[in-house]
């Protein structure tokens, strides 16, 4: 089923750090501006133009059509909506990962498959959420070791943030299902600003380490005081969504 703008929950607690750019801005599409001309009238406005989906050449990578003339193409709904508002919360992380995917596409070409400094890069911006916090609770978190992560060790959410950057993470979201899951990368940011957020992950962020998938896997819907259901202990006994850890490092 497809959603509009207007389903969009903005009380939700994942968005509150959107909440201030991003519902006035829905609330202008939803009332007859398009998603670009909406996201371009946004104060202070991105480092990018926002443009109809219909300005991509066609043959042309959409990544490095953004990179050779700073314009975004954007359709009406919300996965384009909120890549807009990723691009106006986080212009410097964004730019990085267009950057990050311009240079492959340029040494690389397009292929039919995406090889997997691509795939990592697309990964992030699709889908990744950032975690500041205690490292008891990062190295759970890795481990996948539920019971630890939101029962024994459940009081550290309260030093945590946890921001949710991914566009199809956030589109998701608006109609909330337990299996949603982000892919989480370690910020270790000088404070909890969006802005200093975004300086260190534009700073930290390259192809190599993001080839190596340094992501931790969280059911965002498991986060203390994000969901109802799971202040009972009980909801994380579910082994389809709260997977053990197999192989690997």
């Amino acid at each position: 089923m497809a959603y509009g703008l207007e389903a969009i929950d903005w009380s939700a607690p994942w968005l509150q750090p959107w909440c201030p750019t991003g519902q006035p801005l829905a609330a202008q599409t939803d009332v007859g501006c398009n998603c670009a001309a909406a996201l371009n009238a946004a104060v202070p406005p991105a480092p990018v133009r926002f443009v109809p989906q219909a300005a991509l050449p066609a043959g042309e990578a959409y990544e490095a059509f953004i990179h050779r003339t700073g314009q975004v193409p954007t359709r009406d709904g919300l996965h384009d909506f909120f890549n807009g508002l990723c691009w106006l919360q986080f212009p410097l992380t964004k730019r990085r990962l267009n950057q990050l995917q311009a240079a492959q596409i340029a040494a690389s070409g397009i292929q039919p498959v995406r090889g997997p400094t691509r795939d990592a890069i697309t990964v992030f911006d699709e889908n990744a959420a950032f975690f500041q916090g205690p490292d008891a609770l990062w190295e759970a978190l890795v481990a996948k070791d539920w019971p630890r992560v939101f029962v024994t060790l459940r009081p550290q959410w309260a030093q945590v943030q946890l921001l949710l950057f991914g566009h199809a993470l956030l589109e998701k979201l608006v109609a909330p299902r337990k299996p949603i899951t982000a892919h989480v990368y370690r910020a270790q940011a000088a404070s909890h600003s969006i802005a200093d957020l975004d300086a260190w992950m534009a700073a930290d962020l390259s192809a190599d380490k993001l080839a190596g998938k340094p992501f931790a896997h969280l059911p965002v819907l498991g986060v203390p005081g994000w969901w109802p259901e799971n202040g009972d202990p009980a909801y994380y006994q579910d082994p389809s969504v709260f997977r053990a850890r197999t192989g690997g490092p």
